[in-house]
């Protein structure tokens, strides 16, 4: 009896012991961190190791002191601990990762005595150890290898498992490499011969004379301060051959096509435009005889232009059958100055090149003809070509392409409508157009 009262009385307190288990939500006390996540890495450390927090100091704030004494964010803190081998440190930066990354822990504490089981409010994340191997950090670090020893080994490396195609990459390498040690003695021989070799080569002023004295354009001063002394008139038109030319005709005729019907070359607005007789009054009796010169000279040469463009070239006495009136020292400059003769033979051909050098010396007196603002596409239209190409050709004489205002169309005499026709502007001191690099 006795003993079955004591086994009913072991089963109960067994059956009580088992099923007494009871969840509650602890409440969180002020000071005390409390329990702590550790995710180790793959050596562990002895269950009787020790850990300690350490928080980081903050800056001092007034009135808010007591509140940061008690509330210790625990991202600022560090776990350390150590055995007698190994060092145990929580990473801050692959910490936050993970506490950023939205993994977090609850964390309950059983009590055996009681049997409670008591969960923290606060979800945790873990702190990510790393080791650190107590008798390693006595040991210097190694340097990093040098270029030539990382070629070094990696030539070592390509020789023992290389494919075939490597291995021959590597000896090609090998022989195409430089030893800059073996120059070392023949280096001043060698600067010596540089500076032999470049005695005769031109210096920057020098192929810059040389570069603007092979330009296509008429001769020209690049220190001059205003835009008639840039291109001076006999560099363009000879004296000898100014001196020949007569526009005594012009004043015994009073309209404007009986003026064209004067000049060589007479299907053209720009000199229509200069020979009329509202144009001609407005300047005073020697620039009127200037431009009339000047608008003579331009026509013989569209003239000669015309003559003289197809490739078969002309003789000098065929010329002057199809430029009857044209004095002859006109005609000995023209064919001198913008034509090519191949050895043994008299026909006068005139070239790609020569054609360009013709032209821009014709842009040159429209400019001084116009006041240095030319309109582009009326010249255009008379040579038959596109307003890119002729633009281009006064660019390289140093003008500008744009639009006039206010002032410079006023000073011209130009109409408003004007405004919106873009000239071909020269300014002095000249300015050429740099040459465009060639992209990679």
């Amino acid at each position: 009896m006795s003993t079955a009262k004591s086994a009913s009385k072991k089963r109960k307190r067994d059956s009580i012991s088992s099923d007494s288990l009871v969840l509650k939500l602890s409440t969180p006390t002020p000071g005390p961190v409390g329990p702590l996540l550790v995710s180790y890495p793959a050596l562990q450390p002895p269950p009787s190791t020790a850990f300690q927090c350490y928080a980081k100091k903050k800056a001092k704030h007034e009135g808010n002191q007591t509140q940061k004494d008690e509330q210790i964010n625990e991202q600022d803190m560090l776990v350390v601990g150590e055995t007698e081998d190994v060092e145990f440190i929580s990473n801050e930066a692959e910490s936050r990762l993970v506490a950023n990354s939205g993994c977090r822990y609850l964390v309950a504490i059983h009590n055996r005595r009681t049997g409670a089981l008591s969960v923290l409010p606060t979800p945790k994340s873990p702190y990510i150890l790393t080791r650190i191997v107590k008798t390693l950090k006595s040991i210097p670090a190694s340097a990093a290898p040098t270029q030539q020893e990382y070629r070094a080994a990696r030539t070592i490396l390509g020789e023992t498992f290389g494919t075939k195609k490597a291995k021959a990459n590597i000896r090609a390498q090998e022989r195409n490499r430089v030893d800059v040690t073996a120059m070392q003695g023949v280096m001043d021989h060698l600067q010596q011969g540089i500076d032999k070799g470049a005695a005769g080569l031109m210096t920057t002023e020098e192929a810059k004379e040389e570069v603007d004295k092979n330009r296509l354009i008429p001769p020209f001063d690049a220190t001059a301060v205003e835009p008639e002394d840039i291109y001076p008139l006999h560099g363009i038109i000879p004296e000898v051959e100014w001196k020949a030319l007569s526009v005594s005709a012009f004043d015994q005729v009073a309209h404007n096509r009986e003026k064209m019907a004067l000049l060589p070359f007479r299907w053209s607005q720009w000199l229509f435009k200069h020979i009329s007789t509202k144009q001609a009054e407005s300047d005073s009796p020697k620039r009127r005889k200037k431009i009339l010169k000047i608008v003579l000279y331009v026509s013989t040469m569209l003239a000669f232009r015309r003559s003289t463009e197809h490739g078969k070239g002309v003789t000098r006495d065929e010329l002057s059958e199809k430029l009857p009136g044209v004095p002859g020292v006109v005609l000995d400059g023209l064919l001198a100055r913008f034509t090519e003769t191949s050895r043994g033979s008299t026909r006068h051909i005139l070239t790609s090149t020569m054609q360009t050098k013709l032209l821009t010396y014709i842009f040159a007196l429209c400019l001084k003809a116009d006041n240095f603002a030319t309109d582009t596409h009326s010249i255009a239209i008379d040579l038959s070509k596109s307003p890119a190409e002729v633009n281009g050709l006064f660019k390289s004489l140093g003008c500008k392409i744009t639009l006039l205002g206010e002032r410079e169309r006023t000073r011209l005499g130009l109409s408003d409508s004007a405004a919106t026709t873009k000239m071909a502007v020269l300014n002095a001191p000249v300015e050429f157009p740099k040459p465009r690099l060639r992209r990679k």
